[in-house]
């Protein structure tokens, strides 16, 4: 009797091409249901409905199509149990010997825009899921595919061996379970949010990295959901494997640089703190001036650019070393210019703007979870509490200030002029420590420049020695018990102050 293949999938990259591999190289029979056994037939490849299959039609819309003992007899039968083999006898059922399918695209359809609870929940996929447990489980007597880049490599073994190994079928097992839990993780964060009793998390390895933080430390790096996202999706235009290092930076540089769309911009990251953020008419104007910020800590940089590389800016690019460039696109001649740094990875990701909605991290016997640092700032519900009021180009200067120290490890304080940073104190221990590290970058420039600060000032002695390095304004949360004295004294010395009532801290 000829082998059975069971397809029943809703992504149908590539498998008609399986299809037709199956039925005339190696005599398969097919049985498929509803929108894939459509597609099959318009493409002239010969199958059966599960409804003829099973004498069951498909029922509640499409929502009951492949839960039946026909089906799922044929998955789980062992065909070396007595028992089993007679209970496929005596009810018909043929045994199956792959099973290809693949669920719903409920991550992708939460995505969307304006997604309702309805449309998401239609979006569960039950009958796929069962299939796929159950083939899984059974994958000492069958194969299961469930991601058609197990195509080509399925065929392979076919046509090797004249049927899958046991090795092949074991790991395409582990995919089909990894599959189905990232498909309920996903589900499960949907519609629990962060504040759900229990919260899981998911991926399946991109690649083991060579190793991690540092070289005695084994690492890997892993993609949530069934569809690649992020820096997963992004294309490597050239230059070497990525690091751990690199994806912790590029991800600090991608979240700076969302901040900024108006306006072309440009960051240079050194573990994970920016060294140079600046906006400017042109893309060339805003990477130079972010380079000339703090010229000695680009060096071995990761830069964000958030418009593409033209010629003269990849011509700049080269002048240094570089560890990473990042960019929504890249012009041909920039392509070109690039590759005289062959080293230099030059990464290609349209979307810089979506990141994870959850950040976590581990603690001893447990990790934490909470909602991304998403909140967009809005001057409007800024509190002027000095004498001095701003000037519109004044309170967009403390903005642009605002959303670099975002980003910089806390204790946080940012000196920027002319939307660019131009001294950056980052990750002391207290905040006075952070503004002197600050202003000494900064040096003459302080002069008439603009201060942001991730969290309050707790005394007065942030503000005297801003005004001392000849700062002229001042944006921070607010929120100290001591408030009245920082105000104070910024009147005293003839500041600005505005308070923003969101604190910004990073750990």
């Amino acid at each position: 009797m000829a082998r059975l293949a069971l397809l029943s999938v809703s992504n149908k990259t590539g498998v008609i091409d399986l299809a037709r591999s199956l039925v005339e190289e190696f005599g398969f029979d097919i049985i498929s249901s509803g929108g894939t056994a459509k597609t099959l037939k318009d493409a002239g490849i010969p199958v059966a409905k599960v409804s003829d299959y099973t004498g069951s039609p498909e029922i509640l819309g499409g929502r009951v199509k492949t839960l039946h003992p026909r089906i799922h007899g044929g998955i789980l039968a062992r065909r070396d149990v007595d028992q089993d083999v007679t209970d496929l006898e005596n009810n018909q059922i043929r045994p199956i010997d792959l099973v290809v399918v693949n669920l719903y695209p409920f991550a992708e359809t939460i995505a969307k825009p304006g997604v309702t609870l309805a449309d998401a929940v239609e979006q569960i996929d039950i009958g796929g899921p069962a299939m796929l447990r159950a083939s899984s489980k059974n994958y000492a007597h069958l194969t299961v595919l469930c991601d058609p880049a197990q195509y080509g490599e399925y065929l392979q073994e076919l046509r090797q061996n004249g049927a899958a190994s046991l090795e092949f079928r074991q790991k395409c097992a582990l995919k089909g379970f990894l599959h189905t839990a990232s498909y309920d993780n996903a589900i499960a964060s949907y519609l629990a949010g962060t504040q759900a009793q229990e919260f899981t998390i998911s991926g399946t390895q991109l690649q083991s990295l060579r190793y991690g933080e540092n070289p005695h430390q084994p690492a890997a790096w892993y993609q949530t959901g069934s569809e690649a996202t992020g820096w997963a999706a992004a294309t490597k235009l050239q230059g070497k494997e990525l690091s751990y290092n690199n994806l912790v930076d590029l991800e600090a540089a991608r979240r700076i640089i969302a901040e900024f769309t108006a306006s072309p911009a440009a960051t240079i990251i050194k573990h994970t703190n920016p060294c140079g953020t600046a906006e400017a008419d042109t893309i060339f104007d805003a990477y130079q001036k972010a380079f000339n910020a703090d010229s000695i800590s680009a060096f071995g940089g990761i830069v964000a650019l958030n418009r593409p590389v033209d010629a003269a800016t990849a011509t700049e690019l080269t002048k240094t070393f570089l560890e990473c460039v990042v960019a929504p696109g890249c012009d041909e001649e920039a392509q070109e210019i690039l590759t005289k740094k062959g080293n230099v990875r030059v990464l290609i990701l349209p979307d810089l703007l979506t990141g994870p909605k959850e950040t976590v991290k581990a603690v001893a016997g447990g990790f934490l979870v909470q909602s991304a640092d998403d909140i967009i700032a809005d001057p409007s519900q800024w509190q002027v509490v000095t004498e001095r009021q701003p000037t519109p180009r004044e309170l967009a200067e403390l903005l642009f200030a605002w959303k670099v120290c975002k980003h910089v490890k806390s204790n946080a304080i940012v000196i920027a002029s002319d939307r660019t940073t131009l001294g950056v104190g980052a990750g002391q221990m207290n905040r006075v420590g952070s503004t002197k590290i600050a202003l000494e970058q900064a040096g003459e420039k302080a002069q008439g420049a603009f201060l942001a600060s991730d969290g309050f000032f707790p005394f007065d002695d942030t503000v005297k020695a801003a005004a001392a390095a000849g700062i002229t304004a001042i944006v921070q949360p607010g929120g100290s018990l001591k408030d009245k004295d920082s105000i104070k004294a910024a009147n005293e010395l003839g500041l600005l102050m505005v308070l923003t009532g969101v604190r910004h801290f990073l750990h």
